[in-house]
Formats: structure tokens, C-alpha cells, sequence
């Protein structure tokens, strides 16, 4: 590591989180990427020169383990994330539902947890929450989802409130629609996705990357604490003007 600010950014092996990886080194960041998937990390580090290290944020002694090798760190993205197929919740899956909370919200409370002593003696530590629109409204089928997501505004907003005397400031990253892997799963198929988003452009993972990179690069007595990221055709979740018919 150089004497340049170390952004840390979990679920970096595909969607926002490599997007992310992509737009902090390109910012002048350190960037150390973590994943389940180490073979795409290698990839990325190849192209981008971050350091990768294998992490599943399921796994309190996987996350234990990476942040005993980071050493020091200003920046902190929590954006490792799950969503499992879109159900109702009278046929809700217990499997489903522990997976998603146990990555979305412990997941993400552990590594801040691990992570909280560097950001902390950086001087100027920055914790990003990658949340979702879910976090603030709610759609038929997706209340597995939308309860992590909700849990994670809930623990951004007390971290805001816990860490005020201490320098370090703490943002969440709401993206309406955004075509990522999880997208994908959610909606069941390709083509599925594809249909969804006909008619209008959604968010890419480099829009929301852009927006970390905004956060993060304001000065230290500024904080983004809540941004709210949808496509200029999405009013909320279920008010979307195409311009294409969908039937």
C-alpha cells in the first residue's frame, strides 16, 4: 500500500461493487476488493491494480480474517449484497429469507464492526452503505428483500448518530432500478430482465459507482448521509414511463 487513501469494498467481483473497484482506483484510491469469487477479483486486480482478498460477508471468520489484513483504511463500502427470486410473503422461504439478512444486514454489520478501529485511527473514515429503493418503499413479492434493505437505512442511520463524535462520516447509496447479477436473480432470467427494463434505460453499476465517488471525495466536513439514485423514467418503483409497450 502507498501513502494514498485505502477504500475497502466488499462484493467487488461483478456489478456495482467491481464497478466501484474500477471508478475508486481511477479516483487515485488504494482499493482493496473483497469477494467469494477470488477468480474475478484476480481479473480486476490485474486490470486495475487493487488488491484482492476472497471474503464472504456470511462468514463472521472470513470477514475477521480480511480485515486483520487491512491494516488501514479510510473508506469502507458495504455493498456485498444477495436477493433471492421475487416471492410473496405468505410463500416465503425460510432458506431465502436467512441468506439475504445474513449477507444484506449482518453481513454488512459485521464488516463495519471489524472495520470500525481503522477508519476510525485514519482520521478521516468513510462507511458507504449500498442500499436500494427498496429501503424506503415496498413492491408486491419482494418483502425479503425490501425487510433487509429497510434494515440496512435503519443501521446507517444509527451509525450517523453513534459515530458523531468521531471522525468518521457514514452515507447511504439508494439505486432505483439498475441492471447487476442480483437483478438478474431476482427476475429469474435474461430475458425476464430484459423485458422489465423495455422501454426505458435503467441505472448501470457505473452510475451508482459514480455516485460512491461523489460521497467520498466531498471534504471532511461534509456528509452525504442519504442519496436516492433512480433513472430519470422511474418516478418509484412502480411508476415507470416507457416508451415502448410491454405487452
Amino acid at each position: 500500500m502507498s501513502d494514498r487513501k485505502v477504500a475497502v469494498v466488499t462484493g467487488a467481483s461483478s456489478g456495482i461493487g467491481e464497478a466501484t473497484v474500477r471508478v475508486l482506483a481511477g479516483a487515485g484510491f488504494d482499493v482493496v476488493a473483497g469477494a467469494r469469487r477470488i477468480d474475478r477479483l484476480e481479473a480486476l486486480s490485474a486490470e486495475t491494480g487493487c488488491r484482492s482478498m476472497r471474503l464472504d460477508v456470511s462468514d463472521l471468520k472470513s470477514i475477521e480474517s480480511f480485515a486483520a489484513q487491512v491494516p488501514a483504511a479510510h473508506v469502507l463500502v458495504n455493498n456485498a449484497g444477495v436477493s433471492e427470486r421475487l416471492r410473496p410473503i405468505a410463500e416465503a422461504m425460510a432458506e431465502e429469507w436467512r441468506t439475504m439478512w445474513e449477507t444484506n444486514v449482518l453481513g454488512l454489520v459485521w464488516m463495519t464492526r471489524n472495520l470500525l478501529p481503522q477508519l476510525e485511527a485514519s482520521g478521516d473514515g468513510h462507511i458507504v452503505n449500498i442500499g436500494s429503493a427498496a429501503a424506503v418503499e415496498v413492491y408486491p413479492d419482494g418483502g425479503g428483500y425490501i425487510s433487509t434493505k429497510h434494515a440496512v437505512r435503519a443501521v446507517s442511520r444509527n451509525l450517523r448518530i453513534e459515530l458523531l463524535d468521531k471522525p468518521i462520516r457514514v452515507t447511504q447509496i439508494d439505486p432505483g432500478t439498475t441492471i447487476t447479477e442480483i437483478q438478474l436473480k431476482r427476475l429469474g432470467s435474461a430475458e425476464a430482465a430484459d423485458k422489465y427494463h423495455e422501454g426505458y434505460t435503467p441505472l448501470s453499476s457505473e452510475d451508482i459507482a459514480n455516485c460512491v465517488a461523489f460521497a467520498v471525495t466531498q471534504p471532511s466536513h461534509m456528509n452525504i448521509d442519504e442519496m436516492l439514485v433512480r433513472p430519470r423514467a422511474q418516478a418509484n418503483i412502480g411508476n415507470v414511463y416507457r416508451t415502448t409497450s410491454t405487452e
